[in-house]
């Protein structure tokens, strides 16, 4: 019979995902380490070092698993997943639930994109995480000046007499105000935005620059010096929803 001792041995010092069990064999805590085999170690050294809540955790782990994972978004990905699955009453206990940033594309007849690390089931769409979680505010920055959703928090009726700021420095279409953008023309810009944040590489959004009443030339050219950035926000956001798929681990998923 294999022993934790035996499996402490076998640890590899590569980045990964490690799973506590109490002697039913059930999940009780799931971490995250740069170096599985340092971070592991760590439970079966002496606890004088411990806070008292995870000496106990210590005092029911009776076998542990681990999983190797290739970066830190792919093991801060499917840590998330397990946790949100098994609900580890450790995890909960510790305060190690630990959410990270996504973008949400609202659900409204004018969306507008925010950074959230909430997820709900409200009928918006979720991209990410983002990692570090300065990326989902760069994204957003450059979101906002590449196809101008709205970011105000007001009803938009289009009954405004006058755009706001944001629509005079070119980063918000203005359907609050009748005539500058239909809804059509804001749902194409919100369905561009959602290609990008998709990370689809083969299909680019639909217009070639920034549609609505919010054209003029000096905004043409500013659209062709972000294509560039768009370009590898793209691929990067790509790599980003691929991580999102963590191994396969079918004893543990």
């Amino acid at each position: 019979m294999v022993t934790i001792a035996d499996k402490l041995k076998d640890l590899p010092t590569a980045s990964g995902i490690y799973i506590h069990k109490n002697d039913a064999g059930k999940i009780i805590y799931v971490g995250k380490a740069k170096n599985l085999r340092s971070r592991v170690r760590q439970y079966f050294q002496s606890s004088r070092n411990m806070d008292p809540k995870t000496r106990r955790l210590v005092s029911f782990i009776a076998d542990f698993e681990f999983i190797v994972v290739d970066n830190e978004v792919e093991a801060l990905v499917l840590e998330s997943n397990l946790i949100k699955k098994h609900k580890p009453r450790f995890n909960v206990l510790l305060k190690d639930d630990k959410t990270y940033p996504h973008l949400k594309l609202t659900n409204e007849p004018f969306p507008k994109v925010v950074v959230t690390r909430r997820i709900v089931r409200d009928g918006s769409s979720y991209y990410g995480p983002f990692l570090p979680a300065t990326l989902a505010r760069k994204t957003l920055n450059l979101v906002n000046r590449a196809f101008q959703l709205r970011t105000c928090e007001i009803e938009i009726t289009g009954k405004l007499p006058r755009p706001c700021l944001e629509y005079h420095l070119k980063r918000c279409l203005g359907p609050c105000v009748k005539g500058l953008c239909s809804p059509e023309e804001y749902k194409e810009a919100a369905a561009d935005v959602k290609i990008l944040l998709e990370g689809k590489t083969k299909s680019s959004p639909k217009r070639s620059k920034p549609g609505c009443g919010n054209t003029p030339k000096k905004a043409n050219t500013s659209w062709r010096q972000n294509t560039a950035i768009l370009h590898h926000t793209v691929l990067a956001l790509s790599e980003t929803q691929r991580w999102r798929r963590p191994p396969t681990a079918t004893s543990i998923l």
